[in-house]
Order: structure tokens, then sequence, then C-alpha cells
């Protein structure tokens, strides 16, 4: 018989990384009564933001006197010990139990079922699976709301409705499973295995019977996607787990290192699921050089090592066709020579010059400087290298450590990872940089995840 723990936590804020727990109820469940009960304040050791305690109802002078989590830390482990966590969205509770313990330096892992889920799977077609609104659709009665334990009491309700609306316990065991069924998994991969992967942002290898590498995956949470690839039902599914007897990981926390990380290792490794199932992204580019006349030419063409370490890569697009229409309309925009741009391959004048569009680079009558200008203009649309030197900062591996990037003069030196309580100056973060093997990605890499984002922290170099 499964014992679950049901739990709710209330805290300072939305991000575990950042804030605290201020109040925590468990409620042990045996699948047919409650057969324990545990709630407390806890003291967060900092101050609860103003639109928390209008939420909550929870204040700093609450919980001055409250334990510290590392005061109950030993009563929730052996409370929860073999039991299956539940809670209403358990990604939210679970995350902040989860930091709260790494921040005492012990991994915290249970099984978890998310009531969200469960119930959206029960009873579908409701308008939400919010809490408060599966507490109206079922006639609940909670004293108080975001308070931990009469939340944590109306979930049990919740969970007990689930309960009884189910036929045995299979689906629930196929939400625990992922829909992964034990008697299809390789001999040495066990579903305990899977559910010990971490739910962490990292790197993973699936390896063959001889322990060769044969694919490489990052993920923002490892053991969900584990699951999720013996799971997978599809023919593309089947392929990738094809031979896979073994998997072992790497955690980055940081999601650009794992990107960065994962590129590196399949050109290291050359795993066979990766070149049997991966179209090539970014196959297609566009490269700049200088002519012997000082026209600087543009070219699309197949984005390899070999042209990488050539020529100068501007962009990159998905397919070479791509490419070359987005050169040809770049061409046409900025009134650029075709043959200069690779696209007209005529002995003398292109075709665009005897239809005024090109404005005479190819036989001379524009100088360099003044066509290298436009020229400029347009890759400028286009640039998609780094350029200048600083230092990127991301979540580490655990808590207290920053992930590193560096970059200098444009060119990526590599990651490390350093303690996030030390003040260091550019000497102290290259010194923390780990060998890396070289990857032409890594600038493309790098540059797109910044785009569109605000709240990574970056440091002047």
């Amino acid at each position: 018989m499964p014992k679950y723990a049901i739990i709710d936590v209330e805290t300072t804020g939305g991000t575990a990384r950042f804030e605290r727990i201020t109040e925590i109820a468990v409620v042990i469940h045996d699948g047919s009564q409650v057969v324990d009960t545990f709630s407390t304040l806890l003291n967060p050791e900092r101050s609860i933001p103003w639109n928390i305690t209008q939420l909550t109802g929870i204040s700093d002078e609450m919980v001055a006197h409250a334990p510290k989590f590392f005061e109950v830390a030993k009563q929730i482990v052996e409370l929860t010990e073999g039991a299956i966590f539940v809670a209403h969205n358990v990604a939210f509770d679970f995350s902040f139990i989860r930091e709260e313990f790494a921040r005492l330096g012990y991994t915290y892992a249970r099984k978890q079922l998310c009531t969200v889920r469960l119930a959206r799977k029960v009873f579908p077609g409701l308008t939400s699976y919010s809490l408060s609104n599966l507490k109206r659709h079922f006639g609940i009665y909670a004293e108080q709301s975001h308070r931990a334990l009469d939340d944590t009491l109306a979930t049990v309700q919740i969970f007990e409705r689930i309960l009884a609306a189910q036929q045995g316990t299979d689906s629930l065991k196929s939400l625990l499973n992922h829909g992964v069924r034990e008697t299809k998994l390789p001999q040495n991969i066990t579903l305990e295995r899977l559910h010990d992967a971490p739910e962490a942002c990292g790197v993973y290898y699936l390896y063959d019977e001889r322990q060769e590498v044969i694919y490489v995956g990052k993920s923002l949470n490892i053991r969900k996607r584990l699951f999720e690839h013996f799971a997978d039902p599809s023919p593309k599914g089947e392929k990738l787990r094809a031979g896979v007897a073994d998997f072992s990981f790497e955690i980055t926390g940081s999601e650009l290192v794992a990107l960065l990380l994962e590129s590196v290792e399949i050109k290291r490794l050359q795993p066979r699921i990766n070149r049997a199932l991966r179209i090539r992204n970014f196959s297609g580019a566009i490269f700049t050089y200088a002519d012997q006349n000082g026209y600087r030419c543009l070219a699309a063409g197949k984005r390899t090592l070999r042209n990488a370490q050539k020529l100068d890569l501007v962009a990159d697009f998905p397919k070479l066709d791509s490419a070359r229409a987005y050169l040809d309309s770049l061409a046409r925009q900025f009134q650029l020579c075709s043959k200069l741009c690779n696209l007209d391959f005529h002995e003398h004048a292109c075709f665009h010059y005897s239809i005024k569009k090109c404005l005479g680079a190819c036989v001379g009558e524009e100088s360099p400087e003044s066509y290298n200008q436009r020229v400029e203009e347009a890759v400028q649309l286009l640039f998609r290298g780094l350029s200048g030197s600083f230092f990127l900062l991301e979540e580490g591996r655990q808590a207290g450590e920053y992930a590193v990037v560096a970059v200098q003069n444009g060119r990526y030196l590599g990651y490390g990872f350093v303690d996030d309580s030390e003040t260091l100056g550019p000497d102290e973060l290259v010194q923390a940089l780990q060998a890396q093997h070289p990857d032409p990605d890594a600038p493309r890499i790098i540059r797109g995840f910044l785009e569109g984002r605000k709240k990574i922290k970056k440091l002047p170099w």
C-alpha cells in the first residue's frame, strides 16, 4: 500500500532559489485515511513582503519566534520517508522544500504526484483547476485560504475524490511513472533509477551495451526528460531507445552551460542516434570576406567547420536555401552587387548592374569604401556573432554557486563555477574556467540565449 505525503507551503515569493518558506503543512495519507499531520510556521530569516502578508495573513511578527527550517528538517525527512510527495501544483511546493534542503547540503528526493494534473485527467471539462475553483466545485470548506494546513486539508479532500474515482491504482502509477511501463525498460534501467535522476538542469548521456555513448541531450529537468524518452511510443521514440542499456548525467544548473556542454559533447562523441535523428540545425549560413580589390563580399554556404574557420560568420539559418534567399533580399534592399554576393556568376558586370540596381562595384565604378559601407549596414541586420568582453552569471549546480560563462573580445573562453558569496575580479573568474574543447557553435548559442532575456546577470570585463 503506497503512502502519500500531501504538502503545502507558504513562501516569501515565487522563486525557490531566492525566496524562503514561511509555513509548511504535511498530511500523511495511506490511501484510505489520514494517519498523521504536521504543520508549523517557519522563520524565513528575512522580511515578508507586504503583498505576501496581504495574501496569506502571515506577518513578520508571526514568524519572529517560529523555528527555522533546519530545526524541523529532520522531522520532515522522517515524516515523508518512503512516501509519494503530493501537492496542488507539485513543482512549486517541491522546489521550495528541495531548495531549503539544498541550503543545508542535503539532497531531498521523492516521487511526486500533482493534484492539478490528476484532477484534469479524472474530472475533465472544468473551467479551472485552481485550488479555489476545485473547492467551490466540490463544496469543500476551508477556514483560511493561502494558509498551509487549510490548503493541505483541502488538497487531501480533492485527492480522496480522485482516488475514489479511480479503478484501482493503475492510473496513479501511470502518472507517477510518466506512462513508463517497467516491463519495457532495459535490464539495467529501473523505475527507481529513473526516479533517482535529478530534477535539475544539465546534460544526459544514453549508452549501449558496450558503454558507448549513443545519444547526448540537454534538459531543464533531467529526470522528466528521461521519463519522456522511455514513455514515447512513437517510431522516433522507439528509434531513440533502440540499444539503450544505461544512462548518466551531468548537472549544470545553468541552462546556457547545458546548451554549450551538449553542443561540444555531440561533436566530441559523435553519438549515432544524434546523427540519425537530428536534421542539422543551422546548416546554412552567410559569411563575409574581402576580395583582392578590397571589396567586402558576402556568400551563402553550408555551415561547416572548414567554412567557419576560413570565413567570418555573419548569420546562420536552418537551411542553405533560406540563407541564399535572405542574402538575395539583402542585395536588393541595399543595392549590393549580386556578383560580390556570390549570387551572380557572370564574367563581367552582374545582371543587377544592367538594370541599374547595382552601383557598379563589379566593374570598378563604385569605390570599395562606398560599397563596403552599405555592406556593413546589411551585416548589422544579420550579425549573429559576439562582441565585447563580459561574464554571464547564472544559477549553479547547487545553492551558493554561480555558473560563469566568459567572452573576451567576442571570443568564447569557456565556463566554470564559483562561490556566489565571493566578489571575484576578472582574473579570478577566468581562473575558474574549465578546460574547453573548441566549438564553432558556441558564439551562436550564447547570442541566441541572450536575445530576449533581461534578467541574466552580465558583468563587463
